[in-house]
């Protein structure tokens, strides 16, 4: 009775750090994501910005999309960054802008 009651508790102790590394994944290309906008529409104003979510491309390659809404000339304009990266060794393979 006492093993499943361990695995259990060391379950819940490792759960919540993968979680914890997703979000540092989602907040570090957040921010590369942010870079690119502010790049791409120097002095326009970012009004939104939403992580759309991550896709699994291979066993080690990942893409996660972002959206953000940039007002340009008085107009809104919605805008995706998708940032293509390799888990295992944390690099950037492809960032890609969508208007």
């Amino acid at each position: 009775m006492k093993k499943p009651f361990l695995i259990l508790c060391l379950l819940s102790l490792l759960l919540p750090s993968v979680a914890n590394a997703t979000e540092v994944d989602y907040k570090k290309f957040g921010r590369i994501a942010t870079v690119v906008v502010k790049e791409d529409y120097p002095g326009q104003s970012v009004k939104d910005y939403l992580y759309l979510g991550r896709k699994q491309l291979t066993n080690e390659k990942v893409s996660d999309t972002f959206e953000f809404t940039v007002q340009e000339n008085n107009r809104d304009k919605r805008v995706m960054i998708i940032i293509v990266h390799d888990l295992a060794n944390e690099k950037t393979l492809n960032i890609t802008v969508h208007e």
